[in-house]
């Protein structure tokens, strides 16, 4: 793509290539999205070779590293999230309410596309395919605003998606990938004639960001800072296990563990036993008066006194704080000043301190005796997603297939006039 001045021409393109995917029909869609799998399996040696001039260019402490690599695993999950969403029924064009008037009018609201989706995201080459396929298998069109870390990767991700849709004759401007100069970043925000929403997924600074400077309506996907709460009445053993994978399965995502919250009767027995597992995979621990006192006793090493900006903090790294707290009220009293309302979870087996959990945390996903790490559109049977949702208007949660899409009322009539 070549240096310009404004990206309007290739929104202008987006818009010309619109009814196009609208007006394909159901088969048509779902055949798109099973030819792209194809490409992508038939071209993994690209991609890897593509995705490596992007992973060479970053640090190796830079905690976004692995959320940029792909490995034949992740193109696996890549062609499997394809063939899911597939299989989806489409959203739209379903009808949700129909009725007669007295005098003959017919009316009726059902379910069409959003229009054109305009993403922002940073180092995350899968969700170029996992955007393209949910808005595609929708009838959405796309804009994509990749970070540059990730050039290389999307530029060959979308070329195979571009093969794919001039493959069953629709045109490839229906995925717009836009340069990666920042100054374009602006006008794509300000583009309300040419998007329909705005989904910034990254960074805290990012969302904030686009969340400030949008005229186009934003939904919020990406920033979460997740809690686990080991109550006193926890199975310790399967306590352990939970926050260890929570933290370190995958710590550069946004459901990763970044609090662990102890009740206060169980913080000595507890404590030391995940500071093995820990250990093991260098978290260095930001511990509160009581949790470094146990730990240093303990013998860990990697172990800071926290301070206060370490609570409500999303470490996207081998970290997590730590805090002793008396209760299930002071715990409950600590989510909700410090959650990002994403996923919040807690430890516990006395049946009414979980149903309280359950029913007063304020948060997309809320776990009983579970990682936080299975917040995700596929593991909940919804394909892929664009991110997870942590607003409660139009989406929330996995932002996926079901949601990209609003409704339209259709008044059919034969002459009639209103008289009052």
């Amino acid at each position: 793509m070549t240096t310009q001045d404004t990206i309007i021409p290739l929104l202008e393109k987006t818009i010309s290539a619109a009814s196009a995917i609208q007006k394909a029909s159901d088969q048509t869609k779902k055949d798109i999205l099973l030819a792209l799998a194809l490409e992508i399996d038939q071209h993994r040696d690209i991609i890897l070779s593509e995705n490596a001039k992007d992973v060479v260019r970053m640090d190796d402490g830079n905690p976004k590293k692995d959320r940029l690599v792909l490995n034949d695993n992740r193109i696996d999950d890549l062609i499997t999230g394809l063939k899911n969403v597939a299989n989806l029924p489409d959203p739209a064009g379903k009808l949700l309410y129909e009725t007669t008037t007295s005098d003959g009018l017919r009316i009726q609201k059902v379910t069409v596309p959003l229009g054109t989706v305009g993403i922002i995201y940073e180092s995350r080459p899968n969700v170029t395919i996992d955007v393209a396929a949910l808005c595609l298998r929708s009838g959405n069109c796309a804009v994509l605003r990749g970070g540059s870390d990730a050039l290389y990767s999307n530029k060959i991700l979308v070329a195979l998606i571009h093969n794919a849709l001039s493959h069953h004759g629709i045109p490839a401007d229906c995925i717009q990938l836009l340069p990666t100069d920042r100054q374009f970043v602006k006008e794509l925000l300000e583009a309300e004639k040419f998007i329909d929403i705005i989904i910034p997924r990254g960074s805290q600074e990012l969302i904030d960001f686009v969340r400030d400077n949008s005229k186009v309506p934003t939904i919020e996907t990406g920033a979460g800072v997740c809690h686990t709460f080991v109550s006193g009445t926890a199975q310790l053993d399967k306590a352990r296990e939970i926050v260890i994978n929570a933290k370190v399965s995958r710590p550069s995502v946004c459901n990763a563990l970044d609090t662990i919250l102890v009740e206060e009767e169980v913080a000595a027995a507890f404590l030391p036993m995940i500071a093995e597992g820990m250990s093991a995979n260098n978290v260095e621990i930001f511990a509160d008066t009581t949790a470094f006192t146990i730990l240093q006793h303990a013998g860990y090493e990697l172990l800071q006194p926290a301070v206060v900006s370490d609570f409500g903090r999303e470490f996207l790294d081998f970290k997590c704080s730590v805090k002793v707290v008396k209760n299930l009220d002071e715990a409950l009293a600590h989510i909700r000043k410090y959650s990002s309302k994403h996923s919040e979870a807690i430890i516990a087996e006395d049946a009414s301190v979980l149903e309280r959990f359950l029913h007063e945390v304020d948060a997309a996903a809320v776990y009983t005796n579970a990682s936080t790490r299975f917040t995700d559109g596929g593991v909940f049977g919804l394909g892929a997603e664009i991110g997870i949702s942590t607003q409660k208007l139009h989406a929330r949660g996995p932002f996926a297939l079901e949601k990209l899409i609003t409704e339209k009322w259709t008044i059919q009539g034969t002459g009639q006039i209103r008289e009052s």
